[in-house]
């Protein structure tokens, strides 16, 4: 039995919460980089180049790539045959204030949605879990900033709806969302489950590479069918106009019931952060 205590784990999303807010996964800059070499419309060129200048200068200069470093959504999966010393939530939320604090990153969270006092150190934080094979731990810190993640849905489709209707529903969630979460976006599409499940699927579609498709070639086509269709809006950079709406789609499904068809879209803006670390 392999033991890791809690002030290591601190250390970690610490850290991780700070890359992940001023450091763009390569695949994004990328992605970026070639969708500005394809843009025609000089409007979203110039765009373009503004996001790439952006993270440039927020990797040489050690800033914020955006001014809302989120809610600190942390992923943990963690091995059967670990132990883990302590309170891991508590270490999860330890981790995040003085990341918070460290990087000088805005402090986001309201103690209550309602009353609206802000915590001042960004906590709580989002905590999953999931509990895999082995004795490692695998930390995932992914800021969630809300203007997009306010554009997010979901909808309890009917089996007969079946693959037009999550088509449909998913692009009208991009369409609706407009310039609100700052495009081109990624788009985290989770299919079957329940309720809270497929929206938890939507999410965690959001943390795969932009250059990873689906294994599975019915859903590879899908995404690169829906990637297609969410183009084709016109939205564009910002939401000045132009072919790139989207940097990707990336589905996620589970089984369901029988009755049901479960669809959630989640939002993510260009800037696609999250930082990863196992220990």
């Amino acid at each position: 039995m392999r033991i890791i205590n809690g002030e290591r784990i601190s250390e970690v999303v610490g850290r991780l919460c700070v890359r992940a807010n001023r450091e763009l996964p390569e695949e994004a800059r990328e992605k970026l980089r070639s969708l500005r070499g394809a843009e025609t419309w000089p409007l979203a060129r110039d765009t373009l180049d503004k996001i790439i200048s952006n993270f440039e200068l927020a990797g040489e200069q050690g800033v914020p790539l955006c001014q809302d470093t989120g809610a600190a959504c942390v992923f943990l999966e963690i091995g059967a045959d670990l132990h883990i010393e302590g309170d891991l939530y508590a270490a999860v939320n330890e981790g995040v204030r003085r990341g918070y604090a460290e990087g000088f990153l805005r402090n986001s969270m309201v103690a209550d949605p309602l009353n609206r006092v802000n915590t001042g150190d960004n906590t709580p934080a989002m905590t999953y879990i999931d509990v895999v094979p082995g004795s490692r731990l695998t930390i995932t810190v992914a800021p969630k900033g809300f203007g997009s993640e306010n554009m997010s849905q979901i909808k309890m489709l009917r089996p007969s709806d079946g693959e037009e209707g999550v088509v449909d529903f998913v692009v009208s969630v991009v369409k609706e969302a407009g310039s609100n979460p700052c495009p081109p976006v990624v788009v985290g599409v989770g299919i079957g489950g329940v309720f809270d499940k497929a929206a938890l699927l939507a999410k965690k579609a959001l943390l795969r590479p932009l250059n990873r498709e689906n294994p599975a070639p019915y859903y590879r086509d899908l995404e690169r069918r829906l990637l297609k269709r969410i183009n084709a809006l016109g939205t564009g950079p910002q939401g000045f106009g132009g072919a790139a709406t989207a940097l990707a789609v990336a589905i996620e499904v589970m089984p369901t019931h029988i009755a049901g068809l479960p669809c959630a879209v989640n939002l993510n803006c260009h800037a696609a952060r999250h930082a990863r670390e196992e220990i």
